[in-house]
């Protein structure tokens, strides 16, 4: 057995390592500064508690993005040298993010051991490379991201730090071979486990929903469908959960074949990144050459997010969660017996609020950040939730869950079609949603993001919105004058939380302007970038006349972009005629 020593190292503290809702995020060149990652994990381990380091058992694996081998074996070592008993790891170091939730939560290792915490590296939806992004963050045993007091006490750790601990004479660990390494310190033996990344998700997938019932609907000659990893993560667990799982044909897999750059593509699924999906659903600029399949789906670096797409359709994440809110009981095994309730993030649209007073369910709307709903979840309060930043999700883990809301929209087509599999024409994802809209109202919704936008300017931006709620009838006075066809600003406010579970309270979470009709104007600034500042422009208008709900969404909401950015200044303020994205 390689025996190693535990060398203390000398080091100064970094600026800016302060984690954001998702962990810290950089260039990849931030990262490899000398001690850079070494510094942020040392002040990870002295924020947790002793039980949560010496002699635990924790996860280090990521999306697999640049940088990730290497940060992998620092991890390791620096666990070592701090008394962790032993390192699970994903085989080529890939876990998506909601199977290290599910890991965390439901593996059972080598005698009997369970995970207390995990370090996961990813960036998330941004892109990858020598001269792209990096991310880590800490998760803790309820399988969710770390709470404010353990990021905040982190940061402060970072500002501090004199020394971290690293085993020396420990070798690289070969994470591409399944099996466990024994190696012996000071304080005993030390385990690194690299076992199968899709393993333990894909029986808890197969736990919550009805696998025979989707794979009728997939072998039916009238479906036809296309799933796009945007070369991310999911594409460890899509062909073993839609090809050999499900009976899809290898041929419905795009991109999914996990690369450290990610294809040198965007690995975020929306409109504007997921092109070739987007061309093959007929949604592109151009006719598609083939006829499109029926369901088509996306997912994000880390296989937390999704896009649903219908045959030349797009389902806005506020309308898909809804939706899968609206149906969850009848068509999903796992909620058979009821929704405990439904959340959703402040920013993302009401959608989900209609069906759930429609079910008389419990509804919380919470700050964007999953930890908010993990808080509802481990109390037992809500079973469904999402984000309008194609985030969707359950109390199965304590993250958003991508392949999680794949698998709910065909078990939501399948039971629509039971009776229909061998009639003339299937029930489809566009007939799914225009029903839900002639049931519940539809909420027209878009998001303006502009990205990397001076951080000075931003912050100049939100103060001045803050102040001009101040006078509603000045407010209404510059809405008149843009719009006529807009009704009036009763309400502006900044969005603050009150923890139902804890109590703790989360300010400054978003400016919000309300309208008498239920439309909305919220302005955020994002802490997911890894440079400068992004604001985050929502605009939603509620239509509940049912003659009304099939218009196309940028026409109906053209008087309401028109007043919020004549009402922000928007381009006043940071230079920008248009925004980066629009979703």
């Amino acid at each position: 057995m390689v025996m190693f020593k535990v060398a203390r190292i000398k080091t100064t503290p970094y600026d800016g390592q302060k984690p954001g809702t998702s962990g810290l995020r950089k260039k990849v060149k931030v990262f490899v500064q000398p001690n850079y990652l070494h510094n942020f994990v040392q002040s990870t381990f002295n924020a947790l508690t002793e039980e949560k380091v010496r002699g635990a058992t924790l996860v280090v694996s990521g999306d697999g993005r640049y940088f990730s081998k290497d940060a992998i074996q620092i991890i390791i070592k620096m666990a070592a040298a701090n008394g962790v008993r032993r390192v699970w790891v994903g085989q080529n170091g890939l876990l998506s993010t909601p199977a290290v939730s599910a890991v965390i939560r439901e593996r059972i290792g080598h005698v009997g051991s369970k995970a207390t915490g995990s370090f996961i590296l990813t960036a998330s939806h941004n892109p990858g490379g020598p001269h792209e992004d990096f991310g880590i963050k800490y998760n803790m045993e309820n399988g969710g991201p770390a709470p404010e007091a353990i990021t905040d006490k982190i940061y402060e750790n970072t500002t501090t730090i004199k020394e971290y601990l690293i085993a020396e004479g420990l070798p690289d660990v070969d994470i591409t071979a399944i099996g466990i390494t024994n190696f012996g310190g000071p304080e005993g033996q030390f385990d690194v486990d690299v076992f199968d990344s899709a393993s333990d998700y894909v029986i808890l997938m197969k736990s919550i929903f009805d696998f025979h019932s989707i794979q009728k609907l997939i072998s039916s000659e009238k479906f036809t469908f296309c799933y796009d990893a945007l070369h991310g993560v999911a594409g460890a667990y899509a062909k073993r959960i839609f090809v050999e799982e499900l009976g899809a044909k290898e041929s419905s897999l795009l991109n999914c074949i996990p690369k450290e750059d990610f294809g040198g593509g965007h690995p975020d699924p929306n409109l504007t990144y997921a092109k070739e999906l987007v061309a093959r659903m007929g949604l592109g600029k151009s006719n598609a050459e083939h006829e499109p399949p029926e369901f088509g789906a996306a997912a994000d670096g880390d296989a937390d997010r999704n896009m649903i797409l219908g045959k030349r359709f797009f389902v806005t994440p506020s309308d898909s969660v809804a939706i899968i809110a609206a149906n969850a009981v009848q068509a999903i095994p796992y909620f058979s017996a009821g929704l405990k309730g439904v959340a959703r993030s402040m920013p993302t649209s009401a959608a989900l609020d209609v069906v759930a007073k429609h079910l008389n369910l419990k509804f919380f709307e919470v700050p964007t950040g999953w930890k908010f709903f993990g808080n509802l979840m481990d109390a037992g309060m809500c079973s469904i939730c999402g984000e309008e930043s194609f985030g969707t999700g359950s109390d199965h883990i304590r993250e958003k869950d991508g392949i999680w809301a794949v698998l709910a929209w065909l078990s939501i087509l399948a039971y629509k079609n039971k009776d229909n599999i061998s009639g003339e024409k299937l029930v489809t994802v566009e007939d799914i949603v225009r029903q839900h809209w002639a049931t519940y109202g539809r909420h027209y919704y878009t998001r303006y993001d502009y990205e990397n936008v001076d951080a000075g300017a931003a912050k100049e931006l939100m103060a001045y919105l803050v102040k001009l709620q101040s006078s509603l009838s000045e407010v209404n006075q510059k809405v008149k004058e843009t719009s006529s066809a807009v009704s009036k600003v009763i309400h502006g406010d900044e969005f603050e939380y009150k923890d139902p579970v804890d109590g703790s309270i989360s300010k400054h979470q978003g400016i919000r302007y309300l309208f008498e009709d239920g439309s909305r104007l919220i302005f955020r600034l994002s802490g997911t970038g890894s440079e400068g500042a992004t604001i985050r422009l929502y605009i939603e208008q509620y239509e509940k006349d049912p003659s009304k709900t099939g218009r196309d969404s940028q026409e109906a909401l053209a008087p309401l972009v028109k007043v919020a950015l004549k009402l922000s200044k928007m381009e006043e303020f940071t230079g920008r005629s248009a925004p980066t994205v629009i979703t």
